[in-house]
């Protein structure tokens, strides 16, 4: 093994594309490297090693990636550049087609960078060739991770991987099969964030309400362990699937303190003939209920809801079919994709093809719908009260903070107030509306 001082004041530089779980993995790989000694790179610095964390849920996410690989490698023309990541899980032999990468490690070797960069340096003292390290072969190990975005929240990663192999995705493929940490191990990461000093946790995965595949636990008993933990006053749940979401999660979350009013569910067509090409798990009826009951026992809650457009087999029909049941559920905000075609996906035996330009009309129909209930929301909340989580500001006079539930609210830039909760009375749009102003109560 090399020897880690040789490592001493080297310095790396790291890029994330995609998913939180990704920012979080990231944050570990960060860690893992500091531990060698090795730090990261400041401004106007050269860097000794560029990690590259990649993403691969759609064409458009494969090229961003090789339009970030190129930049980095002319902005550190003398670095290692290491890419990792889904990308590089699924399509290694591309990645390493770039000129300027060094060494290629799918999904299963982020967990062990370190040791291959050590090895990398022992076999070749300096970067000069590509080195793939079999990506391809199966994911079976779950490794921990946290990380804080630049604002307040901190990112856990509670599940890794996905066993429903949709037909439009290579997650699967990328990820690995369903996976997770025990809870006593999580509520103990958990609590390091509360000793940090952070005031939100948001719990990632890829498909988390499959929690418990690796321990024999239940999702809802991770959560019960995490709002017994004082020193966290928010928790948040990301995306999850709605065949996911028990009666028992929605009443836990209505009657917490800790676990906020915000639901992620992903929806992807309301039509269910098209449900059934994707090879969803529910129809649209289950949807519907889970959708409204939410809303009746938490009628402020924010309830996100992702959508595919697009996908093969959405005929005109179908589409008008998915969009007047998205009109009649009780959504708040809809976050909307046209589907992209992945290699090696059961959709891609599916008729007809959706044209580009049907797939932009689809979208635009439903970003429209999704801006109307955004603002009723929005202004439902003129007058009302909440409790607002206030970041930290980049440029300008204003600061801002999000509610309970998930309401961006305003207010003249205060240090003092960074990364603290203050309740607050909401009195009307910003200037840009993108936002309601806000007044201190407490």
């Amino acid at each position: 093994m090399t020897d880690t001082n040789v490592f001493e004041n080297k310095t790396a530089a790291f890029y994330t594309l995609g998913c939180k779980l990704n920012f979080a993995e990231t944050s570990t790989v960060g860690k893992e490297l500091s531990a060698l000694g090795i730090r990261k790179v400041r401004p106007g610095e050269n860097a000794d090693f560029c990690i590259i964390n990649t993403c691969s849920v759609t064409e458009a996410a494969d090229r961003k990636c090789r339009q970030m690989i190129r930049k980095i490698i002319r902005m550190y023309p003398l670095a290692c550049i290491i890419v990792t990541g889904c990308y590089a899980q699924l399509k290694p032999e591309e990645v390493a087609e770039i000129d300027g990468v060094n060494l290629v490690l799918g999904s299963q070797q982020k967990a062990g960078i370190t040791q291959y960069i050590q090895d990398f340096v022992n076999q070749n003292g300096r970067p000069n060739e590509n080195i793939i390290t079999s990506p391809m072969k199966e994911i079976r190990s779950f490794v921990p991770s946290c990380s804080a975005d630049d604002r307040t929240r901190h990112f856990l990663k509670v599940q890794d991987g996905c066993d429903y192999f949709c037909s439009y995705c290579t997650i699967p493929f990328a990820r690995g099969r369903s996976r997770n940490g025990a809870i006593a191990d999580i509520v103990r990461q958990a609590g390091i964030v509360a000793e940090e000093g952070g005031r939100e946790i948001v719990l990632t995965g890829v498909n988390i309400g499959d929690f418990g595949k690796s321990t024999g636990e239940k999702f809802v008993d991770l959560l019960r362990e995490l709002d017994l933990i004082d020193g966290i006053p928010r928790f948040r749940i990301s995306s999850i699937e709605p065949n996911l979401i028990t009666d028992e999660i929605i009443s836990f979350v209505a009657e917490s303190k800790r676990f906020m009013p915000h639901f992620h569910i992903p929806l992807q067509s309301g039509s269910n003939a098209v449900l059934k090409l994707m090879r969803r798990h529910y129809d649209n009826l289950l949807f519907r209920e889970k959708t409204e009951q939410i809303r009746k026992l938490m009628p402020d809650a924010f309830i996100g809801v992702d959508v595919i457009v697009g996908t093969r087999g959405e005929t005109e029909d179908f589409f008008d079919e998915s969009r007047s049941f998205i009109e009649s559920i009780p959504f708040t905000q809809l976050h909307v994709f046209c589907y992209s075609e992945r290699p090696n996906t059961r959709a891609l035996n599916i008729t007809p093809v959706v044209s580009h330009r049907e797939k932009q009309e689809r979208s635009r129909q439903l970003l429209d719908l999704s801006e109307e209930r955004m603002q009723l929301f929005y202004e439902s909340h003129i007058g009302k009260t909440g409790k607002a989580l206030f970041e930290h500001a980049k440029k300008g006079k204003f600061m801002y903070g999000f509610t309970e539930n998930y309401i961006k609210t305003e207010i003249v830039y205060r240090k003092e107030l960074c990364n603290t909760i203050h309740s607050v009375r909401m009195t009307g749009w910003n200037e840009s509306k993108n936002a309601l102003m806000a007044e201190i109560t407490d």
